[in-house]
């Protein structure tokens, strides 16, 4: 690399150095967060339990509601349990189309956003996962301006994570970070199964 080279990219780094600095120092909050993980793509509950573990290596308790799912064990299900910080509860009965029966799913939605309300009014619980609950507001399950108000009164410092497809407007209007990711290629659909340590 050449001399000239490297001092325009160290000048360039500088400037860039600054700006994010400068960023940093204004962010002087420090409070409960609400992050909502959407769109059609894969990724949406790894990404949290990417933030789950996250949490409890900051040495949080953290409280895990699947919704939707069955209670057959996943990968991170079989790893996480094994933590004492872990609270972990399956609150499906099966995805939708293999109950076909609303009555048992919306008696199993209800069952699990019981148990997630009292998390989430426990202050010694750091990270709250609420993961699929997009679909219990598209399906008419649980409301949301129920579930709104609830994370409206949660304690401070707790974090909330909410996955799944077609979150609404109102969810997106009331949360700190909105990730969507987008559908572009899935094994699936050339055949692939869903592979362990990857899709389930």
């Amino acid at each position: 690399m050449s001399v000239e080279r490297e001092a325009r990219h160290a000048a360039r780094m500088a400037r860039k150095k600054a700006v994010v600095d400068e960023a940093i120092a204004r962010a002087t909050q420090a409070r409960g967060l609400l992050l909502v993980l959407t769109g059609n793509g894969k990724g949406k509950s790894s990404s949290a339990f990417g933030m789950l573990g996250r949490a409890l290596g900051h040495g949080m308790k953290v409280a895990v509601f699947q919704f939707i799912k069955s209670d057959a064990i996943s990968g991170e299900q079989a790893y996480f349990q094994r933590d004492p910080n872990v609270r972990w509860e399956a609150c499906g009965a099966g995805y939708t189309w293999e109950t076909q029966s609303r009555s048992r799913d919306i008696a199993a939605a209800r069952t699990g956003w019981d148990k997630a309300r009292v998390a989430l009014a426990d202050p010694g619980t750091g990270l709250v996962l609420l993961d699929e609950m997009t679909y219990l507001f598209k399906y008419g399950y649980v409301g949301l301006d129920e579930v709104l108000a609830v994370l409206r009164l949660r304690p401070a410092m707790q974090h909330v994570v909410i996955t799944g497809r077609a979150a609404p407007q109102a969810l997106v209007d009331a949360a700190d970070t909105v990730s969507e990711i987008a559908d572009i290629k899935h094994a699936f659909r050339a055949g692939v199964a869903a592979q362990a340590g990857i899709d389930r």
